[in-house]
């Protein structure tokens, strides 16, 4: 099996300073174990990483951005979903 027919994995990197894991990049690997080394060398070089996420691309299923309006417009009639009727606590840094 050479490179160009390896699968395609999706990297996802939380940094020391955050609080969830964002999407870094994409790379080729044979296996999880292999994407997972590679996305660490290739995505935390500078030691800003604390944990990384590999996901076969082929395992992600996400919205299309052409029915972003269909897809969204039930959340909007729906205003407690908001946070606007929510005080926040002095002294809480995440919620």
């Amino acid at each position: 099996m050479s490179s160009s027919d390896w699968p395609l994995w999706e990297v996802f990197v939380r940094s020391r300073r955050g609080l969830s894991h964002t999407h870094a990049g994409s790379l080729h690997a044979p296996d999880a174990e292999l994407a997972l080394r590679n996305a660490r060398d290739l995505y935390t070089r500078r030691s800003e990483g604390v944990s990384v996420w590999v996901v076969p691309s082929e395992a992600v299923t996400a919205s299309s951005p052409d029915e972003k309006d269909p897809f969204f417009a039930p959340a909007a009639d729906k205003p407690y979903r908001h946070p606007t009727f929510y005080e926040v606590p002095e002294g809480v840094r995440n919620l």
